[in-house]
């Protein structure tokens, strides 16, 4: 006989350009609330993966690395803060869910969540104005403040700000990635740098020898010229993601850079760690026309920049990698910062497939290593849905 259903209690966020399932860690079946199997077992099922079809039509996973998202919110551990959260990748084609990393866009909804679940003391909040979340992302052990506006006492979610990528304007919340470098174990013991220098000469079999460089900041990043892999910086999803060969190409750049960067210990282990590193090309500032149709003038940027996702082109760009991409601007000589015509810089803003985003790093030079003290970035967010998940009773497996 065939049990119900379990309902559990969830909420459906979107967070920059990316959505996901928000949950509370006391609302989680009990052998959920600890890491292993059986909670990565019930998010799978929550998502509706592993989907051989590739749809996702029996879950709540949209089919793509930015919808195929899980988010586990808890009061913080940690002295100073007011949640931990802790991000669950989940591969859409296999039984998989990677936490190796964080996810920059739905750090931007943690704040709103956490406010609008009751994690914060409602005396703490001002009746008009902004409050500063303070957020324990538990994956890589790093704070993010996040700048939630704050209308007649509750979340405000409606607002002007446009984010390209997002269809519909929203409220601006201001995300401070303090730190956010060292992520990476790497060969340089989880320096912003893992190899000392800020470009290396990578050995792809089947690809050649390719100048890159590979950062720790917002989320480990190995960066290429587009010239140099046969692209010029202006390329849409179509141009990518259809062309098995190029994603074969990426993927095994990634997974060298992987390797050089002590994130696994051979090549072959790059399947356990899909997440991360990612993998991005860059090219000078070049008029194009984005995936909405919209002209981005090359004198509206300082460079292109195109990042691949759990195996695919990104439409837009993850928030993580945003920080990646301004603290290797920042740092003189990277191909980043070439790219965008050298010097120092303490913003950069770069064209992606959806339009363009800024964002702040500033870096500096500690005992000789390159750091960045913060990165800043502007999104936005809000509940698209709120309730329940129901799942299969994992007893009934």
């Amino acid at each position: 006989m065939h049990k119900p259903q379990i309902r559990i209690p969830a909420t459906y966020m979107r967070g920059g350009t990316s959505k996901g399932v928000f949950f509370r860690l006391e609302d989680l079946p009990v052998a959920a609330q600890v890491p292993g199997p059986a909670r990565d077992a019930l998010l799978m099922r929550v998502i509706g993966s592993p989907d051989p079809y590739g749809k996702h039509t029996d879950g709540m996973g949209g089919a793509t690395s930015s919808t195929s998202k899980c988010v586990i919110i808890a009061k913080s551990t940690q002295p100073g803060h007011d949640v931990d959260y802790l991000y669950g990748q989940v591969s859409i084609d296999t039984p998989f869910v990677d936490w190796s990393g964080n996810c920059g866009n739905l750090s931007t909804a943690v704040g709103p969540f956490a406010i609008s679940q009751g994690f914060i003391d409602t005396s703490r909040l001002p009746q008009d104005g902004t409050f500063a979340v303070r957020v324990w992302q538990a994956n890589i052990g790093k704070t993010i403040i996040v700048h939630v506006p704050i209308s007649q006492g509750e979340v405000q979610e409606t607002g002007d700000f446009e984010l390209d990528g997002v269809t519909f304007p929203a409220a601006e919340i201001v995300l401070e990635f303090i730190d956010p470098a060292d992520e990476g174990e790497g060969e340089g013991g989880g320096a912003m740098l893992p190899t000392g220098n800020v470009t290396d000469m990578l050995e792809v079999p089947g690809v050649g020898t390719l100048e890159v460089t590979m950062i720790n900041a917002g989320i480990p990043t190995v960066f290429v010229n587009a010239a140099d892999i046969g692209y010029t910086g202006s390329e849409l999803q179509e141009a990518i993601n259809g062309d098995a060969k190029a994603l074969a190409m990426l993927e095994s750049i990634r997974a060298h850079a992987a390797v050089r960067m002590g994130l696994i210990d051979k090549v072959e282990d790059a399947a356990t760690r899909q997440h991360t590193p990612k993998v991005a090309f860059v090219a000078p500032a070049a008029r194009y026309v984005s995936s909405s149709g919209k002209e981005i003038d090359a004198a509206d940027i300082d460079l292109r920049v195109r990042a691949m996702s759990m195996g695919k082109l990104h439409h837009a760009m993850m928030g993580t990698a945003s920080v990646a991409i301004a603290s290797a601007a920042a740092v003189p000589g990277t191909l980043v910062n070439r790219a965008a015509g050298g010097g120092t810089r303490e913003a950069v803003r770069f064209g992606h497939p959806s339009g363009t985003l800024r964002v702040g790093a500033a870096a500096e030079q500690v005992d000789g290593q390159w750091t960045v003290r913060k990165a800043v970035m502007s999104r936005s967010a809000r509940v698209l849905m709120e309730g329940a998940v129901r799942v299969p009773d994992p007893s009934d497996a």
